[in-house]
């Protein structure tokens, strides 16, 4: 190690990134973290130019040549740093030129969470869209042929001689009742577009104790609901009928998903309410927002669909819909609030921010 870099062992130790170049621009030190953030040991890293990593290096390397030229003491922004083949880095940068005869350049990088934040709901926004949109052209595309395809098997129905009905008609009715259930899909697809949105005064705590006495209704042993409420929450204006659904099409899945801790009798669901401030929804600075967490003790959801429960027709349980989570999101972004997932076994939470006055 030399000298340099024996001095700055310590560096090791920092949770953001550390990394030094030489007047050339070319890496002569890496902390540890900076490894991690650039996916790349120091020795690989070692007399690569640090500019050479990005596909847009243009700003960091004017700002690299302007602290060789003592221009500032140390300059502090914001960075997108474009990858080849990976995700883009969204970093707070401080660059400095270090006091000796060599040229040497320190930048510290950290991860800008927020801005990755943003990006995340930025897709999951668009991804909704695009699937709502799908929805309902695929809906309207199901329905009009299923109308009659019910239709004519009742015609035949009518039809059939009298010797083979009785026969004859199993068929018919297996017809007749794959459409009706295919019609209830259909109409469960577009629910969330034709009930208009009815705005009032909404307690989100009277919500959770509407959802609370319906879950317990159905499952009324083995099964415990805990409540961490913050009553200092105000009341928002909202549609209470969509958030009571969406409190619930959540809860009672964690209920399903809970079904062998049920049976031992050590189930357990938290409702639990705080503040959030300065919060940024849908890109919109909000100096308030609800922060409600659905927590359960469950398994937790499957590695193989954990990127998708928000996707139509995508269900961990046998037998599930797939709709009750994408009817929940739909109706937390008609809120202008974002719902989130985090699940390992034995805890799953889900979080929904929406903006207060």
């Amino acid at each position: 190690m030399t000298p340099v870099h024996h001095k700055l062992a310590g560096l090791d130790m920092l949770a953001s990134a550390v990394i030094l170049l030489d007047a050339e621009g070319r890496i002569s030190y890496a902390n540890a973290a900076a490894e991690n953030l650039l996916e790349s040991s120091l020795k690989a890293l070692s007399r690569q130019k640090l500019t050479a990593l990005f596909s847009n290096p243009d700003e960091l390397a004017g700002v690299c040549v302007q602290a060789l030229e003592h221009k500032f003491a140390d300059m502090r922004q914001d960075l997108t740093l474009a990858r080849p083949g990976r995700e883009a880095l969204h970093v707070h940068s401080i660059i400095s030129a270090l006091d000796d005869a060599d040229g040497t350049i320190l930048i510290e990088l950290r991860e800008n969470v927020q801005q990755r934040k943003l990006d995340r709901e930025e897709r999951i926004l668009d991804q909704s869209q695009v699937n709502k949109e799908l929805i309902r052209n695929l809906a309207h595309e199901i329905k009009n042929p299923l109308g009659g395809i019910r239709g004519a098997a009742q015609l035949l129905e009518l039809e059939l001689p009298a010797l083979h009905l009785g026969a004859l008609r199993e068929y018919t009715q297996v017809i007749i009742k794959e459409a009706d259930r295919l019609q209830t899909l259909v109409d469960r697809l577009l629910a969330p577009h034709r009930r208009p949105h009815i705005v009032g005064d909404v307690n989100i705590h009277e919500v959770c104790e509407r959802v609370r006495s319906l879950i317990l209704a159905e499952f009324p042993s083995g099964l415990t609901i805990l409540r961490d409420y913050d009553a200092s929450i105000p009341e928002f204006r909202g549609d209470k009928e969509q958030l009571i659904q969406t409190v619930l099409n959540i809860a009672h899945n964690a209920a399903q998903a809970l079904s062998e801790r049920i049976l031992a009798g050590d189930a357990e669901l938290v409702f639990k309410t705080r503040v959030a401030r300065q919060v940024t929804l849908a890109k919109v600075r909000h100096n308030l927002a609800l922060d409600l967490h659905i927590i359960d003790n469950g398994p937790g959801i499957s590695p193989q669909i954990r990127d998708r429960i928000f996707y139509p027709l995508v269900s961990g349980r046998e037998g599930g819909s797939g709709l009750g989570l994408t009817l929940a999101q739909t109706f937390v972004q008609q809120h202008m609030g974002v719902i989130e997932c985090e699940s390992r076994p034995g805890y799953t939470d889900f979080r929904i921010v929406l903006p207060l006055p």
